[in-house]
Order: structure tokens, then C-alpha cells, then sequence
């Protein structure tokens, strides 16, 4: 049965999550090991249907699973903090700020006698791992394992098929801001639908790109897998090309594998047994002594 933790982070906030152990066969000889999963955004660790699949598989290789929440969970929650309640939640985050709730749990496992550790997160979960280790490296940290991260790039949104949309929505964005009302909550559709404040929205897809991941995976020390689906590829202008692109990051010397799903959407809907083997298989090796 899962273990519920919570955690506080450095900069007060109080997060949840659920320890997932090794299958029971995989106890007998039990390993330091553990996989840090981190959801994407407006997401929480209870009820993703993604990773529900792959916490088996990879109990099965003999490694802890830690599902967590960040401050980003839900589309709008209301997070218990050192200085009282505060507005959090996918509509209100600040991206920069998952430095703090990475770090956090990983301190947590690191408590509790793990090792070596591993990292996979989803979509905004997975540029989430990919930033938090580039600007605060973690050295027993030995794989990272980005699943569908979408590029944050103002520039290829500005030009890509729904650049009405997208530069409609961040004009209004921008408006708010210049009016000092960046906590206006905007109901937008760009790139997907959700609810987030006129001060996220142009941190989050601003035209300094802050969370492009093509500016951070150079920096990152560990191994990193990247998988993405054949749907997602053809009908998402955040991934469009970014296969590709990866590959200059591996000439500059980073270890990056990228692995390309058929029929997968970008919640591997049709594919949840072959994204769990390429994980499984991809951790096995990083993993090993």
C-alpha cells in the first residue's frame, strides 16, 4: 500500500505525494533506489491515469515510486503556508518556483535512506524536472525521464498555425500587466484550455522563452530520455519538430535519447504499455550498479 508524505519546501509551502514501494518480490533484496514523478500541469499525484500503469512496472524493477504534487497542482488550490493560506494551482504558479518543491522531495528521499535517484515528469511536469536540474544540479540524481515536455517558445507559437489565437491571448495578457493588474484571472485556450493569471500566462510563454527546455537540457548532468507520440507531433504547434531539435543539445555533448511512440497522443492513451516498457527499460540501464 502507498505510503501519503507531505513535505515543506524551503520557501514555505506544503505539498503531498504518495511513496509507491517495490513490488513484493522485488523486497527481498531491497534496493536504495527510488523514481521521483512529477505531474503535469493542473495535474496532482492521485489521479493521474498515466502514470498508474507504469508505478507497477517499475515497482517491478525493484525501485520506491514517489508520486508528488507541486504548488502547481489542480487548476486552482488553496496551498496551507508558513505565512498562511495562498492562491496556488496551475492558474496561479510561477514555473520558476518548482525549483523549490523538486528539491524538497528530493531531500524527502534522500531522508528516508535512498540513494540513487531518478526523475520522470509529464508535459509541464517534465520541463518542470528538465529546468529544476539545470539551475540546481543534483549529482545522485542518475536519469531523467521527460515525457512529452512541450516547448515554451514565444517565437514558434508567434509563427506556428495558431498564432491568432496565441497572440491574441498574450496581448491581453500583456494589457493586464500594464495596467498592474497581473493577478487578472484569464480563461484562455492557448495551448490548451485552462485558467491562469495575466502575470503567468507572459512569464510562462513571454518572448525572453524562459522555459524553453532547448536553453536548459544542455545543462543538465544526467542521462535523459525523451519520449513523445506520433499524434501529439503531427497536432501540437508546442512539439512540432522538437525531436529534431534535441539533437543539438546531444552534439553539444548532452546524453539525450529521444524514443517516438506510434499512435500515442499526448497522454499515451493508446500506448501506456509500450511508454512503461521504453521507461522501464531505459531506467534498468541507468540504474544499475
Amino acid at each position: 500500500m502507498p505510503e501519503i508524505v507531505e513535505v515543506a519546501t524551503r520557501d514555505g509551502i506544503r505539498l503531498h505525494g504518495a511513496l509507491h514501494p517495490p513490488a513484493e518480490l522485488a523486497q527481498a533484496s531491497p534496493s536504495r533506489d527510488a523514481l521521483l514523478i512529477l505531474h503535469g500541469a493542473g495535474g496532482n499525484f492521485y489521479g493521474s491515469t498515466l502514470f498508474g500503469g507504469l508505478l507497477a512496472t517499475i515497482g517491478e524493477l525493484g525501485m520506491a515510486v514517489l508520486a508528488v504534487n507541486t504548488r502547481g497542482h489542480d487548476s486552482v488550490s488553496t496551498a496551507s503556508t508558513s505565512k498562511g493560506p495562498r492562491m496556488l494551482g496551475a492558474a496561479f504558479e510561477v514555473v520558476d518556483e518548482c525549483r523549490h518543491d523538486v528539491a524538497a522531495w528530493l531531500d524527502w528521499l534522500r531522508s528516508r535512506g535512498y540513494e540513487r535517484l531518478a526523475i520522470a515528469g509529464h508535459s509541464l511536469g517534465a520541463v518542470k524536472a528538465i529546468y529544476a536540474l539545470a539551475h540546481e544540479p543534483q549529482p545522485d540524481v542518475r536519469s531523467l525521464v521527460a515525457i512529452s515536455p512541450p516547448r515554451l517558445s514565444h517565437s514558434c507559437f508567434a509563427e506556428g498555425p495558431d498564432s491568432e489565437q496565441f497572440l491574441s491571448e498574450f496581448a491581453e495578457a500583456e494589457r493586464h500587466l500594464a495596467a498592474g493588474q497581473g493577478e487578472t484571472l484569464m480563461s484562455v485556450r492557448f495551448p490548451i484550455p485552462y485558467l491562469v493569471t495575466a502575470a503567468g500566462y507572459v512569464d510562462k510563454y513571454g518572448r525572453d522563452e524562459r522555459y524553453n527546455i532547448l536553453k536548459h537540457v544542455p545543462l543538465v548532468a544526467c542521462p535523459m530520455l525523451f519520449t513523445f507520440g506520433t499524434i501529439e507531433l503531427r497536432r501540437g504547434s508546442a512539439f512540432h519538430g522538437l525531436p529534431e531539435d534535441l539533437n543539438k543539445p546531444a552534439e553539444q555533448g548532452a546524453d539525450v535519447k529521444v524514443a517516438i511512440l506510434a499512435g500515442a497522443d499526448h497522454f499515451y492513451t493508446a500506448a501506456r504499455s509500450e511508454l512503461a516498457a521504453q521507461i522501464a527499460t531505459w531506467l534498468q540501464q541507468q540504474m544499475a550498479p
